[in-house]
């Protein structure tokens, strides 16, 4: 299975903080989604960098690519890792899972939207 990194998540606790610093650092275009605008996304030149507010250690989190989600976690779980389960279809983004190798570090599976 191939697994190139195709989404990060910055996870903080303001997120309006986080946004600022970033879009100011990198000079990234910010879209804010749902009800809170600090809430959202940098599009970088490369990838999409998620931003969410309320963590309360805050992180940064990879997502590998994968091409069938319900294949990924399953392969997770048999080599001792744990899949926390499939988020609902995102559109224009997809379906992302978090995960935990077996020692505890965090990361994401995403598969992209078919569109």
């Amino acid at each position: 299975m191939q697994g190139s990194v195709s989404y990060l998540e910055i996870g903080a606790q303001d997120a309006q903080v986080s946004q600022d610093f970033f879009r100011q650092l990198f000079d990234w275009p910010f879209t804010a989604s749902g009800e809170q605008p600090q809430e959202g996304w940098f599009q970088t030149p490369d990838i999409r960098v998620g931003l969410h507010g309320n963590d309360p250690v805050p992180q940064l989190l990879v997502f590998f690519q994968v091409p069938d989600m319900a294949a990924a976690m399953a392969r997770v779980t048999a080599l001792g890792g744990q899949a926390d389960g499939a988020g609902p279809d995102e559109p224009g983004f997809g379906v992302f899972c978090l995960c935990t190798d077996p020692q505890g570090a965090r990361f994401g599976l995403h598969q992209p939207s078919a569109s």
